[in-house]
């Protein structure tokens, strides 16, 4: 016999038979897919008019806490006592120390040699001698004619006292028949005469003295004047020698030993080692909250000194105003040394359990009116009220709550979008 296949033939099972539904499932899937991916698609177009990429903005979340308003920088040492010296007059510096010297109050620290002005100074001497001398001569000339005065007045009232006993004695030799009436007449002219003579004395006593007083009075004034000059010039050869004004450092030495200077030159500065100060620049929204006298903390090698404001510039320079701070008395760090780098921290305000977001562009760019709320791929643009505002944080007054997340960079590419997409 001639073998068949039914050797070779078995049966296949049920289960072998795949249902239909099964050999769609995996093209369902797929297409299921690409739908939920153009959905996604058609859900970023339609979030916003507009969409951006989520790496060119900054978003932040808003939450409740204590708002520190301070002001934080870096700031350098500075001497709050560095006077520059000056040439009172032209002429050869001979400097007595360097750059770097220890110095104490009243030392030499440079001599100036201007011949020019100290034979000014013995022409000006020599001219107070002869006024002082003048104004001498006057006084004794007042008193000669004081005296000239005061006996013209005595001999008036000599002469008038006897003409007023010869008339008395006249008047008893009349009345006994003795004497004439023209010789009595004759003494009481005399009388008259006296008093005349005695009015006019007494008149040019007054004038003599009140003129002799104004000549020695002028002459007086004229040597006080010169004795002014005088004081004046031994003043500016005085600060020829230029010395310390207070125990210190010397400073930056402005000129070579031996040079010839003009007048107002600068020769050196000393630097005061006993008070120092901080400059620091702060940002110019920030230039009104600053007055003198707020308290700060500047902090040295990990130590914190208090201190306060005590100036602040009136102009702002690159957007930024410029301010220093003076240690409480007692306070200061030890071993300061000028232009050292230090960090200062002003604490302008505190304000406790208030809705806060993170400070960003967004509060200059708006004046703190708008702001853009993020829900899910889109943000929308919503207007709020930004209160206080410190360098890390801004307070919100109204408009959002806590947990809402706002852009707070960026938004300068929105322009005026009521919503916009983010991807």
């Amino acid at each position: 016999m001639i073998p068949d296949t039914s050797a070779q033939d078995r049966p296949l099972s049920a289960s072998a038979h795949r249902p239909a539904w099964r050999r769609w499932l995996w093209p369902a899937v797929a297409a299921a897919a690409v739908l939920a991916l153009l959905a996604w698609v058609v859900a970023g177009w339609g979030a916003g008019s507009r969409s951006y990429d989520a790496s060119r903005i900054r978003i932040a979340e808003v939450k409740r806490g204590d708002l520190v308003r301070d002001i934080s920088a870096d700031g350098r040492v500075i001497t709050a006592n560095s006077p520059t010296l000056y040439a009172i007059a032209g002429g050869t510096v001979a400097l007595k120390v360097v750059a770097g010297d220890a110095v104490e109050k009243d030392q030499e620290l440079a001599v100036i040699d201007s011949p020019e002005l100290r034979s000014k100074l013995v022409q000006e001497e020599s001219t107070l001698a002869s006024m002082e001398a003048e104004a001498s001569r006057a006084q004794l000339d007042a008193r000669i004619a004081t005296l000239n005065a005061r006996k013209a007045l005595d001999q008036a009232q000599i002469e008038h006292t006897a003409a007023q006993r010869d008339l008395e004695r006249y008047e008893r030799a009349h009345a006994g028949g003795a004497v004439s009436n023209n010789e009595l007449a004759r003494a009481q002219d005399e009388l008259k005469k006296a008093q005349i003579g005695l009015q006019t004395a007494r008149s040019d006593a007054g004038l003599q003295g009140q003129g002799a007083a104004l000549d020695a009075r002028n002459k007086r004034l004229l040597a006080d004047r010169q004795q002014a000059v005088v004081a004046e010039l031994q003043r500016q050869v005085g600060a020829l020698t230029l010395r310390a004004p207070f125990d210190g450092q010397v400073g930056q030495v402005q000129i070579a030993q031996g040079t010839n200077v003009a007048i107002n030159a600068p020769i050196l500065g000393v630097v005061d080692l006993s008070e120092f100060e901080v400059e620091i620049r702060v940002p110019e929204s920030f230039a009104r909250d600053l007055a003198i006298g707020v308290p700060a903390q500047v902090t040295s090698q990990g130590t914190r000194y208090p201190a306060k404001v005590s100036a602040v510039s009136p102009e702002v320079v690159n957007g930024e105003v410029t301010a220093r701070l003076r240690f409480e008395e007692g306070q200061q760090p030890p071993g300061l040394r000028q232009n050292q780098r230090l960090s200062a921290r002003i604490v302008l305000d505190t304000r406790e359990n208030v809705l806060m977001v993170e400070r960003g562009p967004f509060v200059e760019q708006d004046g703190g009116r708008w702001a853009w709320v993020v829900d899910g791929r889109s943000a929308n643009r919503r207007p709020i009220q930004a209160g206080a505002s410190s360098l890390g944080h801004v307070e919100i007054v109204s408009g959002l709550k806590e947990g809402d997340r706002i852009v707070v960079s960026g938004t300068d590419q929105f322009g005026d979008a009521e919503r916009v997409a983010i991807n």
